[in-house]
């Protein structure tokens, strides 16, 4: 299988791609930046870093969170945040269906060589 990938980079070190994008969501299914940092196996540090520098990159919140109380506090995406997931996954799909035949062409140059150098191992 192959899986096409995008990182939009705007400016020296501000940049967008699969992983940022995948702890978003991660917020929204959570509803918290712990729960999506644990599920993505990752340090909370390491999601709070990230989010900091998607903030700078957008110049606004894609978070919202709430602190403790009753219910334990929590985060959610705001109408920025689930935007730049929405603006990006359609991105990833018209990237990945404008690109299917060179993608389905570099997968069987990939396993014809593939079976060529195993042949060629065999044979010694």
């Amino acid at each position: 299988m192959v899986r096409l990938t995008i990182r939009v980079d705007f400016e020296p070190g501000h940049a967008l791609g699969p992983g940022k994008v995948r702890l978003l969501e991660q917020i929204e299914e959570a509803g918290s930046i712990r729960g999506a940092a644990s599920a993505l196996k990752m340090s909370y540090r390491r999601a709070w870093l990230l989010l900091q520098a998607l903030e700078k990159t957008f110049g606004a919140p894609l978070i919202e969170t709430a602190t403790g109380g009753a219910k334990g506090g929590g985060a959610a995406l705001t109408g920025s945040g689930k935007k730049v997931v929405r603006l990006y996954r359609e991105m990833e799909r018209r990237a990945a269906t404008a690109t299917a035949t060179q993608a389905k062409a570099l997968v069987h140059s990939r396993y014809s060589k593939v079976k060529k150098l195993r042949k060629a191992y065999k044979k010694r």
